[in-house]
Protein backbone atom coordinates (compact mmCIF):
# COMPACT_ATOMS: atom_id res chain seq x y z
CA UNK A 1 0.00 0.00 0.00
CA UNK A 2 2.87 2.26 0.91
CA UNK A 3 4.74 1.82 -2.18
CA UNK A 4 0.84 2.72 -4.18
CA UNK A 5 0.73 5.58 -2.14
CA UNK A 6 4.30 6.72 -3.17
CA UNK A 7 3.38 6.30 -6.55
CA UNK A 8 0.58 8.82 -6.11
CA UNK A 9 2.49 11.54 -4.38
CA UNK A 10 5.06 11.06 -6.87
CA UNK A 11 2.41 11.86 -9.39
CA UNK A 12 0.62 14.68 -7.35
CA UNK A 13 3.82 16.53 -7.90
CA UNK A 14 4.75 15.77 -11.33
CA UNK A 15 0.66 17.51 -11.86
CA UNK A 16 1.98 20.32 -10.41
CA UNK A 17 4.82 20.68 -12.75
CA UNK A 18 2.43 19.96 -15.16
CA UNK A 19 0.10 22.22 -14.64
CA UNK A 20 2.39 25.44 -14.02
CA UNK A 21 3.85 24.58 -18.21
CA UNK A 22 3.27 27.03 -20.14
CA UNK A 23 2.18 24.37 -23.65
CA UNK A 24 0.07 23.23 -21.00
CA UNK A 25 -1.50 26.54 -19.85
CA UNK A 26 -2.00 27.03 -23.62
CA UNK A 27 -4.02 23.69 -24.34
CA UNK A 28 -7.50 23.76 -22.58
CA UNK A 29 -7.86 20.32 -23.39
CA UNK A 30 -4.81 19.23 -21.62
CA UNK A 31 -4.92 21.59 -18.11
CA UNK A 32 -8.62 20.38 -17.69
CA UNK A 33 -7.38 16.85 -18.09
CA UNK A 34 -4.39 17.36 -15.83
CA UNK A 35 -6.34 20.02 -13.15
CA UNK A 36 -8.79 17.30 -12.74
CA UNK A 37 -6.52 14.19 -12.28
CA UNK A 38 -4.57 16.65 -9.56
CA UNK A 39 -8.15 17.59 -7.93
CA UNK A 40 -9.27 13.73 -7.81
CA UNK A 41 -5.59 12.88 -6.14
CA UNK A 42 -5.67 15.50 -3.58
CA UNK A 43 -7.39 14.15 -0.88
CA UNK A 44 -5.40 11.05 -1.34
CA UNK A 45 -1.78 12.84 -0.97
CA UNK A 46 -3.01 15.01 2.09
CA UNK A 47 -4.26 12.06 4.28
CA UNK A 48 -0.76 10.33 3.41
CA UNK A 49 1.29 13.40 4.03
CA UNK A 50 -0.62 13.26 7.59
CA UNK A 51 -0.37 10.22 7.71
CA UNK A 52 3.41 10.03 7.41
CA UNK A 53 3.86 12.67 9.30
CA UNK A 54 2.21 11.52 12.67
CA UNK A 55 4.07 8.30 12.05
CA UNK A 56 7.37 10.38 12.50
CA UNK A 57 6.06 11.75 15.91
CA UNK A 58 5.13 8.38 17.25
CA UNK A 59 8.58 7.80 15.72
CA UNK A 60 9.95 10.69 17.60
CA UNK A 61 8.43 10.26 20.85
CA UNK A 62 9.39 6.89 21.44
CA UNK A 63 12.82 7.71 20.80
CA UNK A 64 12.43 10.73 23.08
CA UNK A 65 10.98 8.21 25.56
CA UNK A 66 13.82 5.93 26.17
CA UNK A 67 15.88 9.16 26.80
CA UNK A 68 13.13 10.58 29.14
CA UNK A 69 15.13 12.02 32.58
CA UNK A 70 12.45 12.23 35.04
CA UNK A 71 8.96 10.94 35.80
CA UNK A 72 7.74 14.14 35.01
CA UNK A 73 8.89 14.12 31.06
CA UNK A 74 8.28 10.49 30.69
CA UNK A 75 4.42 11.31 31.62
CA UNK A 76 4.46 13.78 29.37
CA UNK A 77 5.67 12.00 26.75
CA UNK A 78 3.20 8.83 27.27
CA UNK A 79 0.67 11.49 27.15
CA UNK A 80 1.80 12.25 23.52
CA UNK A 81 2.35 8.33 22.31
CA UNK A 82 -1.31 7.70 23.42
CA UNK A 83 -2.65 10.42 21.28
CA UNK A 84 -0.42 9.43 18.56
CA UNK A 85 -0.77 5.46 18.29
CA UNK A 86 -4.80 5.34 17.77
CA UNK A 87 -4.80 8.08 14.55
CA UNK A 88 -1.95 5.72 12.60
CA UNK A 89 -4.94 2.37 12.08
CA UNK A 90 -7.73 5.19 11.71
CA UNK A 91 -5.46 6.98 9.17
CA UNK A 92 -4.67 3.58 7.54
CA UNK A 93 -8.24 2.62 6.83
CA UNK A 94 -9.04 6.02 5.53
CA UNK A 95 -6.12 5.99 2.85
CA UNK A 96 -6.99 1.76 1.96
CA UNK A 97 -10.52 3.71 0.97
CA UNK A 98 -8.93 6.36 -0.91
CA UNK A 99 -7.02 4.03 -2.95
CA UNK A 100 -9.91 2.25 -4.13
CA UNK A 101 -10.27 3.01 -7.91
CA UNK A 102 -13.05 5.64 -8.06
CA UNK A 103 -16.17 5.48 -10.60
CA UNK A 104 -14.74 7.58 -13.48
CA UNK A 105 -18.57 8.38 -13.49
CA UNK A 106 -19.40 9.32 -9.95
CA UNK A 107 -19.26 13.22 -10.47
CA UNK A 108 -21.74 13.20 -13.72
CA UNK A 109 -25.14 14.09 -14.13
CA UNK A 110 -27.67 11.10 -14.37
CA UNK A 111 -30.33 10.45 -16.90
CA UNK A 112 -33.24 8.22 -14.99
CA UNK A 113 -35.63 5.91 -17.09
CA UNK A 114 -38.14 4.54 -14.71
CA UNK A 115 -41.12 2.35 -16.10
CA UNK A 116 -44.30 0.86 -15.31
CA UNK A 117 -43.38 -3.06 -15.22
CA UNK A 118 -45.81 -6.11 -13.76
CA UNK A 119 -49.13 -5.04 -12.21
CA UNK A 120 -50.64 -2.83 -14.77
CA UNK A 121 -52.50 0.57 -13.77
CA UNK A 122 -50.94 0.10 -10.39
CA UNK A 123 -47.48 -0.31 -11.72
CA UNK A 124 -47.90 3.23 -13.48
CA UNK A 125 -48.78 4.49 -10.56
CA UNK A 126 -45.97 3.17 -8.75
CA UNK A 127 -43.56 4.68 -11.69
CA UNK A 128 -45.08 7.97 -10.93
CA UNK A 129 -44.67 7.62 -7.38
CA UNK A 130 -41.16 6.38 -7.85
CA UNK A 131 -40.72 9.81 -10.39
CA UNK A 132 -42.03 11.87 -7.31
CA UNK A 133 -39.68 10.25 -4.79
CA UNK A 134 -36.37 10.81 -6.62
CA UNK A 135 -37.33 14.60 -7.86
CA UNK A 136 -37.97 15.36 -3.87
CA UNK A 137 -34.46 13.72 -3.01
CA UNK A 138 -32.67 15.79 -5.58
CA UNK A 139 -34.74 19.12 -4.71
CA UNK A 140 -32.81 18.02 -1.16
CA UNK A 141 -29.52 17.82 -2.61
CA UNK A 142 -29.87 20.96 -4.70
CA UNK A 143 -29.93 19.29 -7.92
CA UNK A 144 -32.15 20.23 -10.78
CA UNK A 145 -34.36 17.90 -12.87
CA UNK A 146 -35.24 18.23 -16.37
CA UNK A 147 -37.67 15.60 -18.15
CA UNK A 148 -37.06 14.46 -21.42
CA UNK A 149 -39.62 12.17 -22.25
CA UNK A 150 -42.60 11.01 -20.68
CA UNK A 151 -45.59 8.49 -21.17
CA UNK A 152 -48.61 9.01 -18.90
CA UNK A 153 -50.95 6.32 -18.40
CA UNK A 154 -54.50 6.31 -18.08
CA UNK A 155 -55.58 6.31 -14.52
CA UNK A 156 -52.13 8.11 -12.93
CA UNK A 157 -48.25 7.89 -13.09
CA UNK A 158 -46.48 6.84 -16.08
CA UNK A 159 -45.97 4.36 -18.54
CA UNK A 160 -42.47 5.52 -18.71
CA UNK A 161 -40.82 8.66 -17.91
CA UNK A 162 -37.07 9.68 -18.50
CA UNK A 163 -35.40 12.61 -17.16
CA UNK A 164 -31.88 14.06 -16.17
CA UNK A 165 -30.86 15.55 -12.77
CA UNK A 166 -28.16 17.71 -12.96
CA UNK A 167 -25.95 17.79 -9.88
CA UNK A 168 -22.23 17.51 -8.80
CA UNK A 169 -22.11 13.63 -7.45
CA UNK A 170 -25.53 12.86 -9.25
CA UNK A 171 -24.30 9.50 -10.41
CA UNK A 172 -22.14 8.51 -7.31
CA UNK A 173 -25.10 8.53 -5.30
CA UNK A 174 -28.25 6.93 -7.69
CA UNK A 175 -26.42 4.45 -9.51
CA UNK A 176 -27.23 1.95 -6.80
CA UNK A 177 -30.91 2.55 -8.43
CA UNK A 178 -30.48 0.34 -11.21
CA UNK A 179 -32.89 -2.47 -11.10
CA UNK A 180 -36.70 -3.75 -10.39
CA UNK A 181 -38.51 -2.07 -7.71
CA UNK A 182 -41.47 -3.92 -5.82
CA UNK A 183 -44.33 -2.15 -4.28
CA UNK A 184 -46.65 -3.75 -1.88
CA UNK A 185 -50.59 -2.16 -1.32
CA UNK A 186 -53.60 -2.36 -1.68
CA UNK A 187 -54.63 -0.04 -4.80
CA UNK A 188 -57.17 2.55 -4.84
CA UNK A 189 -59.49 0.64 -7.00
CA UNK A 190 -59.14 -2.02 -5.12
CA UNK A 191 -62.85 -2.97 -3.38
CA UNK A 192 -62.25 -6.62 -1.53
CA UNK A 193 -59.00 -4.94 0.31
CA UNK A 194 -56.29 -7.24 -1.08
CA UNK A 195 -52.68 -6.60 -1.03
CA UNK A 196 -51.16 -6.46 -4.97
CA UNK A 197 -47.94 -6.59 -6.21
CA UNK A 198 -46.31 -4.51 -9.32
CA UNK A 199 -43.13 -3.33 -10.18
CA UNK A 200 -40.93 -0.48 -12.21
CA UNK A 201 -37.90 -0.82 -12.99
CA UNK A 202 -35.35 2.27 -13.09
CA UNK A 203 -32.31 2.27 -14.86
CA UNK A 204 -29.49 5.30 -13.97
CA UNK A 205 -27.54 6.22 -16.89
CA UNK A 206 -23.98 8.49 -16.09
CA UNK A 207 -24.43 11.51 -19.19
CA UNK A 208 -22.22 11.24 -21.57
CA UNK A 209 -19.89 13.83 -22.98
CA UNK A 210 -19.07 14.04 -26.85
CA UNK A 211 -14.97 13.31 -25.89
CA UNK A 212 -16.06 9.95 -24.22
CA UNK A 213 -17.93 8.53 -27.52
CA UNK A 214 -17.66 8.85 -31.15
CA UNK A 215 -21.00 8.49 -33.02
CA UNK A 216 -20.75 9.03 -36.92
CA UNK A 217 -23.29 10.74 -38.43
CA UNK A 218 -23.40 7.77 -41.16
CA UNK A 219 -24.67 5.49 -38.17
CA UNK A 220 -27.54 7.50 -37.47
CA UNK A 221 -31.23 7.32 -39.22
CA UNK A 222 -32.85 10.48 -37.73
CA UNK A 223 -36.82 11.06 -38.51
CA UNK A 224 -39.32 13.13 -38.07
CA UNK A 225 -42.81 12.83 -36.96
CA UNK A 226 -45.81 14.17 -35.63
CA UNK A 227 -46.74 13.62 -32.29
CA UNK A 228 -49.96 13.54 -30.75
CA UNK A 229 -48.81 15.91 -27.75
CA UNK A 230 -50.60 16.31 -24.07
CA UNK A 231 -54.34 16.51 -26.12
CA UNK A 232 -56.84 18.75 -26.17
CA UNK A 233 -55.17 22.51 -27.04
CA UNK A 234 -51.79 21.03 -26.74
CA UNK A 235 -51.35 18.88 -29.54
CA UNK A 236 -48.61 19.26 -31.55
CA UNK A 237 -50.05 19.78 -35.32
CA UNK A 238 -46.23 20.20 -36.80
CA UNK A 239 -43.89 17.01 -37.23
CA UNK A 240 -41.52 18.64 -34.87
CA UNK A 241 -40.99 15.55 -32.85
CA UNK A 242 -37.70 13.22 -33.14
CA UNK A 243 -36.67 9.86 -33.71
CA UNK A 244 -33.28 9.04 -33.68
CA UNK A 245 -31.72 5.37 -34.35
CA UNK A 246 -28.23 3.95 -33.89
CA UNK A 247 -28.08 1.57 -37.24
CA UNK A 248 -25.28 -0.22 -35.33
CA UNK A 249 -26.68 -1.02 -32.24
CA UNK A 250 -30.39 -0.53 -33.11
CA UNK A 251 -30.76 2.25 -29.92
CA UNK A 252 -33.50 4.29 -30.24
CA UNK A 253 -34.26 7.72 -28.34
CA UNK A 254 -37.20 9.95 -29.11
CA UNK A 255 -38.15 13.55 -28.44
CA UNK A 256 -41.49 15.21 -28.86
CA UNK A 257 -41.32 19.04 -27.73
CA UNK A 258 -42.90 21.61 -29.30
CA UNK A 259 -39.56 22.66 -31.12
CA UNK A 260 -38.09 20.55 -33.62
CA UNK A 261 -34.75 21.56 -33.12
CA UNK A 262 -34.48 21.38 -29.32
CA UNK A 263 -36.47 17.97 -29.86
CA UNK A 264 -32.70 16.71 -32.08
CA UNK A 265 -30.44 18.40 -29.67
CA UNK A 266 -32.39 15.88 -26.35
CA UNK A 267 -32.82 12.53 -28.77
CA UNK A 268 -29.01 12.62 -29.61
CA UNK A 269 -27.67 13.23 -26.03
CA UNK A 270 -30.08 10.27 -24.81
CA UNK A 271 -28.77 8.63 -27.78
CA UNK A 272 -25.31 8.92 -27.04
CA UNK A 273 -25.74 8.19 -22.76
CA UNK A 274 -27.83 4.96 -24.04
CA UNK A 275 -25.16 3.74 -26.25
CA UNK A 276 -22.28 4.50 -23.54
CA UNK A 277 -24.17 2.95 -21.27
CA UNK A 278 -24.21 0.05 -23.25
CA UNK A 279 -20.85 -0.18 -23.69
CA UNK A 280 -20.58 0.00 -19.80
CA UNK A 281 -22.91 -3.11 -19.30
CA UNK A 282 -20.81 -4.56 -21.44
CA UNK A 283 -17.67 -3.81 -19.74
CA UNK A 284 -19.51 -4.64 -16.22
CA UNK A 285 -20.29 -8.02 -17.73
CA UNK A 286 -17.23 -9.47 -18.12
CA UNK A 287 -15.94 -8.06 -14.69
CA UNK A 288 -19.13 -9.54 -12.82
CA UNK A 289 -17.31 -13.04 -12.14
CA UNK A 290 -14.70 -11.44 -10.42
CA UNK A 291 -16.37 -8.87 -8.83
CA UNK A 292 -18.43 -10.25 -5.34
CA UNK A 293 -19.70 -6.76 -4.73
CA UNK A 294 -22.63 -6.88 -1.76
CA UNK A 295 -24.86 -4.17 -4.10
CA UNK A 296 -25.48 -6.67 -7.29
CA UNK A 297 -23.93 -6.72 -10.91
CA UNK A 298 -26.31 -3.57 -12.36
CA UNK A 299 -28.38 -6.28 -14.28
CA UNK A 300 -31.78 -4.15 -14.24
CA UNK A 301 -34.18 -7.25 -14.24
CA UNK A 302 -32.41 -7.81 -10.61
CA UNK A 303 -35.10 -7.28 -8.28
CA UNK A 304 -33.59 -5.35 -5.99
CA UNK A 305 -36.09 -3.18 -3.39
CA UNK A 306 -39.30 -3.67 -2.09
CA UNK A 307 -41.88 -1.28 -0.70
CA UNK A 308 -44.56 -2.58 1.71
CA UNK A 309 -46.87 -0.15 2.62
CA UNK A 310 -48.92 -2.22 5.26
CA UNK A 311 -46.34 -2.31 7.27
CA UNK A 312 -44.21 0.92 5.99
CA UNK A 313 -41.26 -1.20 5.56
CA UNK A 314 -38.33 -0.88 2.92
CA UNK A 315 -36.72 -3.85 2.37
CA UNK A 316 -33.15 -3.41 -0.03
CA UNK A 317 -32.54 -6.75 -1.11
CA UNK A 318 -29.09 -6.48 -1.79
CA UNK A 319 -27.96 -6.18 1.42
CA UNK A 320 -30.37 -7.32 3.97
CA UNK A 321 -31.59 -4.05 5.04
CA UNK A 322 -34.81 -3.04 6.25
CA UNK A 323 -35.91 0.26 7.51
CA UNK A 324 -39.64 1.02 9.00
CA UNK A 325 -39.97 4.21 7.65
CA UNK A 326 -41.49 4.32 4.22
CA UNK A 327 -44.09 7.29 4.57
CA UNK A 328 -40.73 9.05 5.05
CA UNK A 329 -38.60 7.44 2.19
CA UNK A 330 -41.29 7.76 -0.65
CA UNK A 331 -41.18 11.45 0.37
CA UNK A 332 -37.13 11.85 -0.76
CA UNK A 333 -35.51 11.14 2.65
CA UNK A 334 -33.60 7.69 0.59
CA UNK A 335 -29.94 9.06 1.43
CA UNK A 336 -29.71 6.83 4.74
CA UNK A 337 -30.66 3.41 2.06
CA UNK A 338 -28.13 5.35 -0.60
CA UNK A 339 -25.41 5.82 2.32
CA UNK A 340 -25.93 1.98 3.77
CA UNK A 341 -25.25 1.03 -0.30
CA UNK A 342 -22.13 3.07 -0.49
CA UNK A 343 -20.71 1.72 2.61
CA UNK A 344 -21.69 -1.82 1.23
CA UNK A 345 -19.95 -1.09 -2.04
CA UNK A 346 -16.90 0.06 -0.04
CA UNK A 347 -16.38 -2.31 1.93
CA UNK A 348 -16.53 -5.38 -0.58
CA UNK A 349 -14.36 -3.37 -2.86
CA UNK A 350 -12.09 -3.31 0.22
CA UNK A 351 -11.62 -6.83 0.71
CA UNK A 352 -10.99 -7.18 -3.28
CA UNK A 353 -8.19 -5.10 -2.87
CA UNK A 354 -6.88 -6.97 -0.15
CA UNK A 355 -7.68 -9.71 -1.94
CA UNK A 356 -5.62 -8.53 -5.06
CA UNK A 357 -8.94 -9.09 -7.39
CA UNK A 358 -8.98 -5.06 -8.17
Amino acid sequence: MLDQLEIVEDRYEQLNELLSDPDVVSDPAKLRQYSKEQADLSKTVEVYRNYKEVKQQLEEALEMMADAEDAEEEAMIKEEIAELKPQIPALEEELKLLLIPKDPNDDKNVVMEIRGAAGGDEAAIFAGDLFRMYSKFAEEQGWKIEIMEASEADHGGYKEIIFMINGTGAFSKLKFENGAHRVQRIPATESGGRIHTSTATVAVLPEVEDVEIDIKQEDLRIETYRSSGSGGQHVNTTDSAVRITHIPTGIVATSSEKSQIQNREKALKLLKTRVYDMMLQEEQAKYAEQRKSAVGSGDRSERIRTYNYPQNRVTDHRIGLTIQKLDQIVEGKVLEIIEALTVAEQTSKLEELNEGVL
